[in-house]
């Protein structure tokens, strides 16, 4: 078996995107995922509408991931799938898929855990984006986990901080639609801070110890402070939108560099990475880009990388192939985090 040229058919569905990849060795040959937009009628993601689309979604998209790929089913050596992380639906149809698809092929089977995959997407060979070395530490921010990570090695993690509570995407997300934003509101958030004032408004921040994080009550003073100004102008959100968008990310986005700055510092590490869908965000990478004057070197993923995709199930299912670490048939979805 040729191991270095291994080739990984990679699944991930762990919420609303169906998505595929093919990987030869660490190198991404394709990477297609389908969107759900029927959420955003409800403001956000639906768990029963999302499973329904998974399985209208899964065979056109793993058939458009082997053509662009050039690569036919009968050179795959092994199938890497998310098993958790997620919505349990959403899970069941892509690991279900994939079981099936070992069991015809007569191939490994591979579980990924989705959390570690998005620290491992900055393993991919790419020449847009640098490959960390270990040590390094990951700040990890989605719509549901904000952690700081210490990395040792491909596997070996210390989870050195998280949120107590709601996660820095849904505080986006929330603040949007309080504001009447569609869903995915954050994207929309960032869009409109590009050209507002980051210090006209302030909002509370919670106190923790150490390098935890919590979101919840941000969440609430924001409303507080929206029904409060709409109160008395019921213009407000629309004369002040792009104020109020700078003024907001900018707290979040302080809050998360505040408390790794304070990690860096104190573990000595001066490699640093981020990693999950708000890694995305422009302010977060000008900061984190910023690290860079202090001697920090950073490292930041494409953006095709930042949001769940099968690239990086496939990044970690190529690390676990190497290791001949192979998943049994009998695994069931997770529906936390599982590392």
């Amino acid at each position: 078996m040729q191991i270095n040229n291994s080739i990984i058919l990679a699944i991930e569905s762990s919420c609303d995107d169906t998505s595929c990849a093919v990987l030869k060795g660490n190198v991404v040959l394709s990477n297609f995922t389908a969107n759900q937009a029927i959420h955003q009628q409800y403001g956000g993601v639906v768990p029963e509408l999302a499973s329904r689309d998974h399985q209208k979604n899964i065979v056109p998209v793993v058939h458009k991931a082997l053509d662009e790929s050039g690569v036919k089913l009968s050179e795959v050596s092994a199938i890497a799938v998310t098993r958790g992380p997620g919505l349990m639906g959403s899970l069941l149809v892509g690991l279900n898929f994939a079981k099936s698809l070992s069991l015809s092929l007569g191939i490994p089977l591979i579980e990924v855990d989705h959390m570690q995959a998005h620290v491992l997407a900055h393993f991919i060979s790419d020449s847009a984006q640098r490959i960390p070395p270990f040590p390094f530490l990951c700040l990890t921010v989605s719509g549901g986990h904000t952690q700081l990570i210490k990395v040792l090695d491909h596997f070996k993690f210390e989870l050195m901080g998280q949120t107590i509570d709601d996660a820095v995407g849904e505080a986006f997300d929330k603040a949007a639609k309080v504001m009447g934003l569609p869903y995915p509101g954050g994207p929309l958030i960032d869009k409109f801070a590009q050209k507002g004032d980051t210090h006209r408004f302030k909002f509370s921040d919670t106190k923790l110890p150490a390098y935890d994080f919590s979101f919840s009550g941000i969440k609430t003073s924001f409303l507080y402070f929206i029904q409060k100004e709409t109160a008395k102008d019921q213009d407000f959100i629309k004369n002040n939108l792009q104020d109020i968008c700078a003024s907001y990310q900018h707290h979040l986005i302080q809050i998360l560099v505040r408390k790794s700055k304070l990690l860096l510092h104190e573990t000595g590490i001066k490699h640093f990475a981020i990693s999950g869908g708000v890694s995305a965000n422009s302010e977060l990478r000008t900061q984190v880009k910023a690290l860079e004057l202090q001697g920090i070197q950073t490292y930041i993923p494409k953006f095709e990388y930042c949001t769940d995709n099968a690239a990086m199930i496939g990044i970690v299912g190529y690390y676990k192939f190497l290791k001949q670490e192979f998943s049994s048939l009998g695994i069931s979805p997770l529906t936390r985090q599982v590392f």
